[in-house]
């Protein structure tokens, strides 16, 4: 079973009429959803996976101008043989792990 705890969260805070978004990769079953909640507040459901192809370039764009920065989600940085480790390590939300950057040119010091 999935943890759908944020999911429950999500159909519990949104307004009557609202909309509920899943973004990208959700797999595996899911219990105790409080669908009649959901039915009674008359939410809407948008859900599927990211479009990375749509986005990819013009989010790439407005990095490079320093319209976004998207450096406070990096968590780790480690040399690309410890990917095992920190799948592991995110998996298990262990150390505060919230993404990691594989880097194959570099040492592993880790991100504060």
């Amino acid at each position: 079973m999935d943890r759908a705890e944020v999911l429950r969260q999500c159909i519990r805070t949104c307004r009557k009429g609202g909309t509920v978004s899943v973004p990208g990769v959700y797999g595996g079953f899911i219990d105790n959803i409080p669908f009649g909640a959901a039915m009674n507040k008359g939410l809407t459901f948008k859900m599927g996976q990211t479009h990375m192809m749509r986005y990819m370039r013009p989010l790439l764009e407005r990095i490079e101008r320093g319209d976004i920065d998207p450096s406070f989600v990096i968590s780790h940085r480690v040399p690309i043989d410890r990917a095992p480790e920190m799948y592991r390590i995110f998996r298990d939300k262990e150390e505060r792990c919230t993404k990691v950057v594989l880097d194959p040119w570099t040492d592993g010091a880790r991100a504060a």
